[in-house]
């Protein structure tokens, strides 16, 4: 499984790297940076194309090939979900604000329990999200909740959740391609799998990218090929700074910044 291949990459990352835990970084400066990385994040999602035209048209591509591919499970997935009431609150919920959670306690927890560990797989984060931004505004991709035949959880949930509508943040809607919130869930399985003592932490860390992938395709946010491409973006940028690092035994910590 990937995630457990990859839990050989931190903890020898970290065997490594054992002399270098004075090298933390500073937690105000990690704390500058993430602000810095996710303000243009965010107006770069705002300012995207919402020309729904070619949007629609690359959805459209999208479930063809997943037709041909026999990946095309949007669809019933939506329906199981559909007027199932816990079945909407609880993806709704995890879809609208989970990874908004997680992510940033993975981030915590890597730092203090891992410093020597932090810097590369911070970097593989925010290389991974900053190639997603570019798929965001080269390929601008309607979800499936803005084709006809899918039920948009989201909406169905607002009245006891706090997104009234899908504009109510003021964030593209046509960022389907690549699925961040598969990417960074991986990310976040990635590291817990490396950090995990048990087995049953193990598992957790394994669960929690299925689950999401799951809720976000439930919910007609994304299609199956949107979660794929979140996750390969992610292990690219895994074995780039993380795993290859490891293989080329260098001595400083590698990061973006």
């Amino acid at each position: 499984m990937v995630l457990e291949a990859h839990r050989t990459d931190l903890r020898a990352l970290g065997d490594h790297t054992a002399s270098h835990r004075s090298d933390r970084p500073s937690w105000r400066r990690e704390i500058l940076l993430v602000i810095a990385f996710l303000v243009p994040y965010d107006l770069i999602r705002m300012v995207a194309s919402d020309d729904r035209g070619p949007a629609l048209a690359h959805a459209r591509a999208i479930l063809g090939l997943e037709r041909h591919l026999g990946l095309h499970v949007e669809a019933p997935l939506n329906a199981a979900v559909t007027g199932v009431r816990w079945a909407e609150l609880a993806t709704s919920f995890w879809y609208a604000g989970l990874h908004y959670l997680v992510t940033p306690l993975v981030l915590i927890a890597l730092y203090r329990f891992a410093p020597e560990r932090y810097r590369p797989a911070r970097s593989a984060l925010m290389l991974a999200t900053a190639v997603a931004l570019v798929g965001y505004l080269a390929y601008p991709t309607a979800p499936p909740r803005m084709l006809p035949g899918y039920v948009d959880t989201m909406i169905a949930t607002a009245d006891v959740g706090w997104w009234p509508d899908h504009n109510s943040a003021g964030l593209n809607q046509l960022a389907a391609m690549p699925s961040m919130h598969v990417g960074w869930a991986l990310w976040c399985g990635l590291v817990l799998a490396g950090l995990a003592r048990h087995r049953w932490q193990r598992l957790l860390a394994h669960a929690y990218p299925l689950v999401t992938t799951v809720v976000v395709v439930a919910t007609a946010n994304h299609w199956t090929l949107d979660a794929v491409a979140g996750a390969v973006l992610v292990l690219g940028a895994w074995w780039l700074l993380v795993h290859r690092r490891r293989a080329v035994r260098a001595p400083e910590p590698v990061g973006l910044l």
